[in-house]
């Protein structure tokens, strides 16, 4: 298939800067077999049957957006120069992956100075682009230096539309978050509140958490024609042992599997074996799932609205079918529907 296949047009207009509030306030549509209907957030307990099982992503999002300076170098003429970096995944515990701007200025071995005495030695460039830096901190001193010195993460799609808010301290956080290591937040996750989760609870539907550290990498465009040739970046996640067998418990009972999140889903599907048996994970996945692909774990998919031509797109439309998601775009943009990480949400009815 092509990268062509996945595009639509979407006016500005209905990219979310900020996310409603309270935030299961958000609409809703909810993608069924035979139809569409137009609800909000706070009725999922409504649209979901008792013995559910709500998989969620608790990673939490840290400050991964760094603004520094490259020291000069000890040759005749060199100048210091300011950088832009994007951590993207933790690689030990004083080392990431990032991206940097202008990455064309950094050559192995320059330390790049963030504030005060904390620093971070360029140590790999990749042929990608990337760079592998080292830090003058680790573990959770790296992690205290980072609140310090860095800031949220915002989309680039967001970014170029306004400036970081102190809001988005909170807003672009689940109130779930456990595990500091994403630099995207699981979006479908923003919109649950303490009164919904009390909802769902009444409702009989069981809640579970998994952690799948979202990388950078899922904002990237993809670049190829051909949709086979592109390469995912690849992202940490973990489901415990209890959480396996939780979750194979419920697929023997007959129970429905709800990914909250294609963070959610994709973790779970890269720990299903084929007969859809959750096994303990605790490794990196850059599964790539296109139409085509056949399910394993999850039944049902809550997710917000995505960007054309995105893997994410392409994941909805192997989920739910590729007439079925277009039908449900066109319907979203003709009725208003705010898009992206700060926008509104759509429940999935699995089509295959």
């Amino acid at each position: 298939m092509q990268t062509a296949d996945f595009d639509f047009h979407l006016p500005e207009e209905l990219i979310a800067q900020h996310p409603v509030t309270p935030r299961d306030a958000a609409r809703l549509l909810h993608v069924g077999r035979d139809r569409l209907a137009d609800r909000l957030v706070c009725d999922l307990p409504a649209l979901l049957q008792p013995g559910d099982l709500m998989v969620f992503n608790d990673t939490k999002v840290i400050p991964a957006q760094l603004f520094g300076e490259r020291a000069a170098r000890d040759v005749a003429g060199s100048e210091a120069a300011k950088v832009e970096i994007t951590l993207h995944k933790r690689e030990s515990l004083d080392s990431w992956r990032a991206f940097a701007k202008p990455g064309r200025r950094l050559k192995l071995g320059d330390t790049i100075r963030f504030g005060g005495d904390f620093t971070a030695d360029v140590v790999e460039k990749t042929p990608e682009g990337e760079i592998v830096l080292r830090f003058a901190a680790a573990g959770a001193e790296l992690f205290e230096a980072l609140h310090r010195h860095g800031q949220m993460p915002l989309p680039p799609y967001i970014r170029k539309l306004r400036p970081l808010e102190a809001r988005d301290a909170a807003d672009y956080q689940t109130v779930y978050a456990r595990a500091e290591g994403a630099v995207a937040a699981p979006t479908a996750g923003l919109h649950f509140t303490p009164q919904l989760f009390t909802a769902l609870q009444e409702r009989g539907v069981e809640k579970l958490m998994v952690t799948l550290h979202v990388g950078a990498g899922t904002f990237l465009p993809v670049k190829v024609e051909n949709i086979a040739e592109h390469k995912m970046h690849a992202e940490y996640g973990e489901i415990s042992t209890e959480a396996a067998a939780t979750l194979n418990r419920a697929r023997a009972e007959g129970r429905r599997i709800v990914g909250v999140g294609t963070t959610s889903l994709r973790l779970l599907e890269s720990a299903a074996d084929e007969t859809g048996h959750v096994r303990p994970f605790t490794d990196d996945t850059d599964i790539f799932i296109t139409p085509g692909y056949r399910f394993r774990c999850v039944d049902v998919l809550m997710t917000n609205f995505h960007l054309p031509k995105s893997t994410l797109f392409m994941l909805v439309c192997a989920f739910a079918g590729m007439s079925r998601m277009r039908a449900a775009y066109d319907h979203a943009i003709r009725a208003g529907y705010r898009f992206f990480s700060y926008g509104d949400s759509s429940l999935l009815e699995r089509s295959q």
